[in-house]
């Protein structure tokens, strides 16, 4: 079984879980910018935090021989606090990276005209650099804020088809999928969905333009949930196929319209700007 998991915060995550992963079959991952749990104070943070998804995180994953890419934006939570807001202008100069696949994590937290704002104004990033976009629906009023990102999509020059719509759930999908803009289903414990619910939404809508991901970050979280959906979907009567389909050629195809996906992993470098993986080592 071969698994792109295309939403998972591997900053938040140690080796070990690279290895786990490897082992479960991950050989590509997209890792979107994102809140790191506690407020940022100036646009310079979020430009450290960027550096290391173009360099640090790509070569702590090579070591376990996954494809490392990243998706870069200033979130919706941070796109509330004027502080932050600078981020937006300087955003053009890392969309242009090589290993940026996406705009993301864009979209609704609280639904407010900050984050109406950071939104449009970065979809029309996506537009400008030929780039599709991640974007993450509410956690909370989830239906009411999807409709409205809808609208929003509806109204930029970004086509639905370069849209993806992160975070559903049973309310949700029907309208994501209405909207021509593809599917993401995050499968996280407790507090988004499961397995067993992500193999009933596939067999009531299909595996079209569906993304399952972890979002593994530093909560609750679990990075080898997609592997566990692709084993729940085998239990269930899917095939190899669909399995494949879903873990793996939907993300390709996605992401594939940057045009800057790299599938095959290189050799590792031994150092990344003087530092390895390695503590206490030579």
């Amino acid at each position: 079984m071969r698994i792109f998991d295309p939403h998972i915060h591997m900053t938040s995550r140690t080796t070990d879980d690279y290895r786990a992963m490897y082992d479960a079959g991950v050989r590509a991952l997209v890792e979107p910018s994102f809140w790191l749990g506690q407020p940022r104070t100036s646009p310079a943070s979020f430009f450290d935090y960027f550096d290391a998804l173009l360099g640090w995180e790509p070569f702590r994953a090579a070591q376990y021989g996954i494809a490392h890419h990243c998706t870069l934006a200033l979130n919706p939570k941070e796109a509330n606090d004027p502080r932050c807001t600078p981020v937006l202008d300087a955003l053009p100069r890392y969309l242009v990276k090589d290993s940026v696949v996406a705009v993301g994590e864009i979209g609704y937290d609280s639904m407010t005209p900050a984050e109406d704002t950071a939104l449009a104004a970065q979809l029309q990033l996506a537009a400008d650099n030929g780039l599709p976009a991640l974007v993450h629906t509410p956690h909370r009023d989830k239906l009411a804020g999807l409709r409205r990102t809808i609208d929003v999509v509806r109204e930029s020059h970004l086509a639905p088809e370069r849209v993806l719509l992160d975070h559903l759930n049973e309310t949700t999908v029907k309208d994501a999928r209405d909207s021509g803009c593809w599917a993401g289903f995050s499968i996280y414990p407790d507090t988004k969905m499961d397995e067993d619910r992500m193999v009933a939404v596939l067999k009531l809508h299909g595996t079209e333009k569906v993304l399952v991901n972890s979002a593994a970050d530093w909560g609750k979280s679990d990075p080898l949930k997609t592997r566990r959906v692709g084993d729940a979907m085998l239990a269930a009567g899917f095939t190899e196929d669909d399995v494949d389909q879903v873990l793996w050629r939907n993300p390709v195809a996605f992401y594939g319209q940057s045009g800057r996906l790299h599938l095959d992993t290189a050799a590792p470098e031994p150092l990344h700007e003087g530092n390895s993986i390695l503590r206490g080592g030579e």
